[in-house]
């Protein structure tokens, strides 16, 4: 009786093992759902960038347009060039921080931003803020389309 239970165990744990390894490393990872990267020429990147409380005249509502790049945001040549980098198959730069992460608890300060647009063909809305080290991680990874805050 016991070895029965014992080979039922062991031939119970192997399925579990090859039905997980079968499945792509994508089907559970936690991403940005597919996005294609960025079709250069189709003038269709167009985003809104809002800021409030990020102090030394930072604040206000830029226009973002990439493929060719434009706008009235300052510095619009490094922005789309850095969103070209931060996207992949797979993966977006406006991805929300990972849920139930490890963060630090360290603050960023008060600034806030919100992007809404459109960015390789698909629809954005995000928001940003600075309350803990994750949350700070995800700004900076977007600088220069956001001010780089962390002097």
């Amino acid at each position: 009786m016991l070895r029965r239970i014992v080979l039922a165990v062991a031939t119970s744990a192997a399925a579990s093992f090859a039905a997980l390894s079968a499945v792509p490393p994508v089907a559970y990872a936690d991403s940005f759902p597919f996005m294609p990267p960025p079709v250069s020429g189709t003038g269709d990147d167009h985003l809104t960038v809002t800021l409030r409380d990020a102090g030394e005249g930072r604040d206000g509502t830029f226009e973002l347009d990439c493929h060719p790049a434009g706008g009235s945001h300052p510095d619009a040549v490094a922005a789309c060039e850095q969103l070209d980098r931060k996207t992949s198959w797979g993966t977006g730069p406006f991805a929300p921080a990972r849920e139930g992460g490890m963060c630090t608890m360290q603050y960023g300060g008060p600034a806030t931003a919100h992007i809404t647009g459109t960015w390789a063909g698909r629809p954005v809305d995000a928001t940003y803020r600075r309350g803990d080290g994750c949350e700070i991680a995800r700004w900076d990874t977007l600088v220069p389309v956001l001010p780089d805050l962390s002097a």
